[in-house]
């Protein structure tokens, strides 16, 4: 298996967010100063955005149309048409910078969260709900698969808030700090990446909750396999894939993926099984876990990885970069 560079572009600053549009015709790229960069799939034709004045912090395709979304140090969420390439909406989040946005599997809310406060946001950037503020800043932000509940994180536990009436459905205590947080598409597992350095695990609907420790450092990246099987880990030197088939990962051994640094971002694919993982020394690899002999493939990148995202077909893996390029990858044989 081979991966070759398709195209690659330079932002005036570290790639902060990027992600594809659901078609997958369209790649944004959010610079850290501000900018956003809007660029075709098939060629990397480029067309730039204002994005936000302050600096960006964040990006969320529409799942379904070609609506971009955006989050920035000015407290505003934006809303950009990415066929016109204009901007279409704004609303405000009540003041502090906007650091995670996320559509809700029907697209018809993005929630956004700014300091302690989370708010639904319509496409037309009016702002739908106002929640009660979180006990602490809000650290991780991710939709239910199944869309009928919003997860906000921050030091000490996650609430799970009704998508309908606005209610909080469920509270789970976390006596730390959350860094990450992903859902199985399956919507069993709720998994938080920690300060401590661990993973602590939610079966939500059967009340049990896992922990796994040891960690070399903090965990700031986490993905499922499309078929929730596997979750892929950081917090080291290695990837750890654990097993969360039957009754899940504890008292498992993990899969253990190396790298010789500190291991940076993760994403398994959207539909077939490979991971991709990027390490601090710039270091780029493709696994295939289950396999007893899993790395598939190694590209050295000139400076690390800042974000992983693949294609909705699976064909191209986009890389933002810490020195502002944006690499698009091909996948092949």
């Amino acid at each position: 298996m081979q991966l070759t560079k398709h195209w690659a572009a330079q932002l005036d600053d570290y790639v902060i967010d990027l992600g594809w549009s659901a078609d997958g015709t369209m790649l944004a790229a959010a610079s850290s100063s501000g900018p956003l960069s809007l660029f075709a799939a098939s060629d990397g034709a480029r067309r730039d955005l204002p994005g936000h004045e302050d600096g960006s912090n964040c990006l969320s395709w529409h799942p379904s149309r070609p609506l971009l979304a955006s989050g920035g140090q000015d407290g505003k969420i934006r809303l950009w048409d990415t066929t016109a390439a204009q901007h279409t909406a704004s609303g405000d989040a009540g003041g502090a910078w906007v650091e995670h946005l996320a559509w809700s599997p029907d697209g018809a809310r993005l929630a956004a969260a700014a300091g302690r406060q989370l708010v639904l946001v319509g496409a037309d950037g009016a702002i739908i709900h106002t929640f009660k503020p979180a006990p602490k800043t809000i650290n991780a932000l991710v939709w239910q698969p199944a869309g009928g509940c919003v997860a906000s994180a921050y030091f000490g536990g996650v609430c799970l808030w009704d998508a309908d009436d606005f209610v909080a459905q469920k509270e789970f205590a976390y006596a730390n700090g959350i860094q990450a947080l992903v859902w199985s598409p399956d919507n069993r597992w709720l998994v938080s990446g920690n300060q401590d350095p661990s993973v602590h695990l939610w079966l939500v609907e059967e009340e049990q909750e896992f922990h796994m420790s040891g960690y070399e450092s903090k965990v700031k990246t986490l993905s499922f396999s499309h078929d929730s099987r596997r979750l892929a880990t950081g917090g080291g030197n290695d990837v750890c894939v654990w097993d969360c088939a039957g009754a899940g990962p504890e008292g498992r051994e993990p899969a253990m993926l190396p790298h010789d640094a500190k291991v940076c971002a993760l994403a398994f694919q959207n539909r077939h099984g490979l991971l991709a993982s990027a390490s601090e020394d710039g270091v780029l690899q493709l696994w295939s876990p289950e396999r007893p002999n899993p790395l598939r493939a190694t590209v050295k990148m000139p400076s690390a990885a800042t974000k992983l995202a693949w294609s909705p077909d699976d064909n191209l893996l986009a890389v933002g970069s810490a020195q502002g390029v944006v690499y698009v990858l091909k996948v092949g044989p």
